[in-house]
């Protein structure tokens, strides 16, 4: 009796399984990663290239996505910004070594994170679920305890509703790009190091490099200043880090 309830409620918890998109032309790639995302319990649907993901994703939404950067077709840059045109899903990347401008230019773009191949299996998957989590923040399916509005002169952060408005106007961000900026209102005048962005962005257990920071920073500006060409809340501490300036 006692493993039957158990089963059940296994299979309740399992109803409703987060989608992961895996787009690359690499079979082998698909096939592995497909299996140990799959052993964790996401639901995966995978892609040869980036005009299948498009179609697909379109007709059938999912979570967060995995895109190899160099596919045939389309690449994973362009399929970015297709689906950037409709939506803030979350994007993770896929890299070679020698994709270090396909990198920066991605993060730019909108993506929310990178993995440079080879790869392990283990860090990708601790990477889709810090995204997914932060997803959930954002959507309020999760909560953090004493998460309350933040309002610091022109701009408003409604963590609750993943919420960004500066002076009445909002600005679109990624979750990734709210949670740095949030880390850097919560105490204006105050340095953040790269090393406390990353980990309020990415968690403790998740590495990135500096120029992660540093093109999410320039991606946060270039949104601010479309809607606010005055807009330079957001100082850079050569050496040392960022702040949000005091108003």
């Amino acid at each position: 009796m006692v493993a039957s309830l158990h089963a059940g409620q296994k299979g309740m918890d399992r109803i409703m399984p987060e989608t992961v998109a895996l787009v690359d032309d690499d079979r082998n790639i698909l096939t592995s990663v497909s299996m140990a995302l799959e052993a964790e319990g996401y639901k995966v649907r995978t892609y040869a290239d980036g005009q299948e993901a498009l179609r697909g994703i379109g007709t059938q939404p999912v979570d967060v996505a995995i895109v190899d950067i160099k596919m045939p077709r389309m690449d994973g840059m362009e399929l970015l910004n297709r689906l950037r045109e409709e939506s803030n899903l979350p994007i993770i990347f896929l890299t070679s070594k020698d994709d270090e401008v396909d990198e920066v230019v991605g993060l730019r773009m909108g993506a929310d994170d990178y993995i440079t191949k080879p790869f392990s299996q283990r860090l990708l998957i601790e990477r889709v679920r810090a995204v997914l989590r932060r997803e959930r923040l954002a959507a309020g399916t999760e909560t953090d305890e004493g998460e309350q509005t933040i309002v610091r002169g022109e701009l408003t952060l409604d963590p609750a509703r993943h919420l960004c408005t500066w002076k009445g106007r909002e600005v679109t961000l990624t979750v990734t790009e709210f949670l740095i900026l949030k880390t850097l209102a919560q105490r204006p005048g105050h340095v953040k190091s790269r090393d406390q962005l990353m980990d309020a962005a990415y968690g403790e257990a998740i590495y990135v490099d500096d120029r992660t920071i540093d093109s999410h920073i320039k991606r946060l500006r270039k949104k601010f200043k479309a809607v606010d060409d005055d807009f330079a809340q957001i100082e850079t501490l050569y050496g040392v880090g960022y702040r949000y300036r005091d108003a």
